[in-house]
């Protein structure tokens, strides 16, 4: 099996990196030749997805515009939050709800994609499909990431995450889902941190390890940081 549609979240504010976002959105910030935006598109495209699904709501225009010039073969969709920014979880649910599919690969272009994550997530993708699961994350120890002051999100254990002893994993921000994640789901803006809970409760949240070092644009002093390092 495959999976058809990646999602890339880009409808955020960005506020960690005032002033730069005070004009241009966060995923349109460069490092070296390219967007973070573009970034994730080519990895996706070297991941031979089909489709594309961008959520969008601050600087909405800005980000229509730089995809109306991308050359790209991959299709690309817009989707708008709507009146009120829709959090992750709502954002995510709002581009999916109507879809005949059912699994999605979903990216954060906050970190910074290339080609050697190519291998994790293709590894991602057949255990995926292998055990039959909802949701898997792709975390990386803390150890790897670039800002050491990030904290871990998870503990990792027999292929599980959970928010219990030790939390050494960070997502990186990349995931698998599937619709049925959202069955229950009554509220229309809210939070991926809500379903992880839910799956964390029910044993069902699984990660796959990156060993990759992790590059996120945390904030301005990182983003400076990384920008020095290219």
């Amino acid at each position: 099996m495959q999976i058809d549609t990646a999602l890339i979240l880009c409808a955020g504010f960005g506020k960690r990196l005032l002033p730069l976002t005070k004009t241009l959105p966060k995923p349109l910030l460069k490092i070296g030749e390219f967007t973070l935006l573009e970034k994730t598109i080519k990895l996706i495209e070297q991941l031979k997805i089909k489709k594309i699904k961008i959520n969008i709501f601050y600087l909405s225009d800005e980000i229509k515009k730089f995809v109306n010039q991308l050359n790209t073969n991959i299709e690309i969709e817009l989707i708008e939050d709507g009146n009120e920014i829709l959090d992750t979880g709502g954002g995510i649910f709002n581009m999916i709800k109507d879809t005949a599919e059912e699994n999605f690969l979903v990216f954060n272009p906050d970190t910074l994609w290339n080609e050697d994550y190519n291998k994790y997530i293709l590894e991602m993708v057949n255990f995926y499909f292998k055990k039959k699961i909802n949701n898997i994350l792709l975390v990386v120890h803390k150890d790897l990431s670039f800002d050491k002051r990030l904290q871990g999100d998870f503990s990792l254990v027999n292929e599980r995450l959970t928010k219990d002893n030790n939390k050494n994993f960070i997502y990186t921000g990349c995931q698998i889902i599937n619709k049925n994640v959202f069955s229950k789901t009554l509220k229309k803006k809210f939070s991926m941190n809500e379903i992880w809970t839910n799956q964390i409760k029910e044993s069902q949240l699984f990660g796959y390890e990156s060993n990759l070092e992790f590059l996120h644009t945390t904030d301005l002093t990182i983003y400076n940081k990384i920008l020095k390092n290219q």
